[in-house]
């Protein structure tokens, strides 16, 4: 009896132990990040493939899905951006007093509606051949220059307007009231100076502002005239000041950049009071 009583016990004592072992199996995830090379990251069980972006932003991609991660770009002290485009119109303020004496000497019987021009058509071209950007406030406010060509052509409304030489003197010449085009033309070796406030500096199309002056020197100047299939261009600087001293400025609106600018004073030394200005679009990479 004693002995049954031993067995039932010590098969007991053995189920009871089997029955502690924990016989189910345990899958833990892999929540660990690991990186498996330069371009390739995991996460668990799933997998990031990083794809060469651009300057501007990183590619990263899983399965289907795609995701542009925007870099932040570090400025530098001097920045330099080549041949920049200005395309615009011309114009100028006549505050000229047709009644003098002088107005009469340089145009004899003009009147205020001589020089009346075809806004329209009287264009502004600048060429830029370099502007710099040199850091003075943690590359907020800069000092922004350059150096290129302003090219001015103002068309008249009235094609019979005509400029003679040696001496200059303005006259209307009924032989050209039929022309089709009637232009004054004035270029200038420009040089301007600015204060240049970007409010986005870690931006390459940020948005700011920049206002100085610029000096120019008249390069060229001429009277281009097209009488059917006849043209005619008379070369000379016709009185205009050798200097034309403005105030600039431009607004940067993102990818949209427009330009300005006004002289100090008539562009004639004497006998008209035009005072030029431009305006118009500015194509740059800053």
């Amino acid at each position: 009896m004693k002995s049954i009583l031993l067995v039932c016990v010590a098969a007991c004592l053995f189920s009871t132990a089997f029955a502690q072992n924990d016989t189910t199996i345990k899958k833990e995830t892999d929540t660990t990040i690991k990186k498996q090379t330069n371009d390739t990251i995991r996460i668990g069980g799933m997998i990031i493939i990083k794809k060469p972006g651009s300057e501007d932003r990183e590619v990263i991609t899983h399965e289907h899905h795609t995701v542009y991660i925007p870099k932040r770009r570090t400025p530098e002290n001097l920045t330099t951006n080549w041949w920049i485009i200005d395309i615009g119109f011309s114009g100028f303020n006549d505050k000229t007093n047709y009644a003098s004496a002088e107005a009469q000497a340089f145009a004899p019987g003009s009147t205020d509606d001589w020089f009346d021009i075809k806004s329209g058509k009287s264009r502004n071209v600048n060429i830029w051949f370099l502007m710099q950007r040199l850091n003075l406030i943690n590359h907020v406010v800069n000092l922004k220059y350059g150096i290129g060509l302003e090219l001015n052509n103002y068309f008249f409304d009235d094609e019979s307007i005509r400029f003679q030489k040696n001496p200059t003197l303005v006259v209307m010449d009924p032989n050209i009231k039929d022309a089709k085009k009637n232009k004054l033309a004035a270029d200038y070796l420009t040089v301007p100076l600015m204060l240049n406030f970007n409010f986005t500096p870690d931006r390459r199309n940020g948005f700011g502002f920049s206002a100085g002056v610029s000096a120019g020197y008249l390069y060229s100047a001429r009277q281009k005239v097209k009488i059917s299939d006849d043209k005619f261009k008379v070369h000379n600087d016709f009185d205009l000041e050798d200097w034309k001293l403005s105030y600039v400025g431009e607004i940067n609106l993102g990818l949209v950049k427009l330009y300005g600018s006004y002289a100090f004073q008539t562009m004639w030394e004497r006998g008209l009071d035009h005072t030029p200005y431009n305006a118009g679009i500015r194509f740059s990479n800053w």
